[in-house]
């Protein structure tokens, strides 16, 4: 018998990348298809909310880079794309590269027959705590989305801290903050605040200050993450955990804010900060400075597959956003509606069970998928101005 012969079987037989696939889909999402030359399939989500276009062109490239080569090497692919294209990270090549990753990953776990969970080392947990969000751009109406959010299952929250807010604005802008906060705090609901990168530093600072007795679950990006050296003297200012990092996109942005210690809570998104591979590296280099993990994913069903995928397999994960029935998912259009399988997204008692399917865990509706790419329009983002019609963050 010939020892060094291969094994003649799926797991060991070489097989090759023959068709890289995008689909835009409503309300704003990027889909990513791989196909193998075995007729294996896997789904990634490439989102980038308002870029869209730029993003889906980016696959030029990816199609002409690797359609052809050996669809295992995950590692290699990614780094090949990374490090030879010269110009590098960003949110559109990141974002590319993030839905592709995935879609690599959910592949090779379907060809294998296991979750991804499994080949990062396996399960830490046997359920994962999510949150979903409340209030809209503009928050109101908190107290019926909140009790709402009670009867899906649902134990903790995140709603916008405040509409637009001026670089220094009134305190009864504050005032109306810590109104909705304890309103919906008195459900009996965590509630995560998120500043949105929409307050600037003198107004920052006041909110935190003001919020710390009502001991929110975090304070999600109290500044934009350029100004680092803000966010280093607010973080000394707040016993509040800070969170962060969703227009962070490599384990190099992440890396100035875990050497200053300014921040509690890291927020990869797995659509943008280089899917599976990147964002396990992200999580394991925060686990060295104490840091949690709870990664960022206003998006679809794909990308939150991927992020329970790391969740279930990652020690410093705490928390999982879901954008089921989040103000952008319009018209019929929400985080279930591409699923052939929903009921893995049950929520109860505020988390949700391990993900046990192949790949992602995932299973979409192709047919669906092809006919809303059709004729999908793109989503913008608004854009907003204060009294004096100054451009304000939105």
């Amino acid at each position: 018998m010939d020892t060094t012969a291969p094994l003649a079987s799926p797991v060991n037989a070489r097989t090759t990348i023959r068709k890289i696939e995008t689909f835009a889909v409503p309300p704003r999402w990027l889909f990513v298809r791989i196909e193998s030359d075995d007729g294996a399939v896997g789904w990634g989500e490439a989102s980038l909310e308002g870029h869209t276009e730029a993003t889906e062109a980016t696959f030029a490239e990816i199609r002409e880079r690797f359609i052809g080569h050996d669809a295992d090497r995950i590692e290699d692919m990614w780094q090949v794309f990374y490090r030879l294209g010269f110009y590098r990270g960003g949110p559109v090549l990141m974002s590319a590269l993030s839905g592709f990753d995935q879609a690599l990953w959910d592949l090779k776990a379907r060809r294998l027959g296991v979750p991804v969970w499994q080949l990062l080392g396996g399960q830490v947990r046997d359920r994962v705590q999510v949150y979903a969000w409340i209030g809209g751009d503009r928050p109101s109406d908190v107290i019926d989305a909140g009790k709402s959010r009670l009867a899906q299952g649902f134990k903790a929250v995140k709603m916008n801290a405040s509409e637009d807010m001026g670089w220094l604005d009134s305190p009864r802008v504050l005032n109306e903050v810590l109104e909705r906060f304890t309103s919906v705090q008195s459900l009996g609901l965590d509630v995560g605040m998120d500043f949105h990168g929409r307050v600037h530093k003198p107004m920052a600072k006041q909110l935190a200050h003001a919020l710390e007795p009502l001991h929110p679950l975090f304070i999600e990006e109290p500044l934009l993450s350029e100004h680092i050296e803000a966010i280093e003297q607010l973080s000394k200012l707040t016993t509040t955990p800070i969170a962060l990092g969703e227009r962070l996109y490599s384990r190099w942005d992440f890396k100035p804010f875990l050497e200053r210690a300014c921040v509690d809570i890291i927020q990869p998104d797995l659509s943008h900060a280089g899917g599976i591979s990147e964002c396990r590296r992200i999580a394991a280099m925060a686990e060295a400075y104490d840091v949690a993990i709870a990664p960022h994913s206003p998006l679809g069903p794909l990308a939150l597959g991927a992020c329970m995928q790391l969740a279930i397999a990652t020690p410093n994960h705490v928390i999982q956003e879901m954008s089921l029935g989040i103000h952008y998912n319009t018209n019929g259009h929400d985080l279930l509606s591409y699923m052939k399988n929903p009921e893995v997204f049950d929520v109860k008692d505020g988390y949700v069970e391990a993900l046990m399917g192949p790949g992602l865990g995932v299973e979409i509706d192709e047919a669906k998928v092809r006919e809303m790419a059709k004729d999908c329009p793109p989503w913008r983002n608004p854009v907003w101005r204060g009294p004096d019609g100054y451009v304000r963050e939105w």
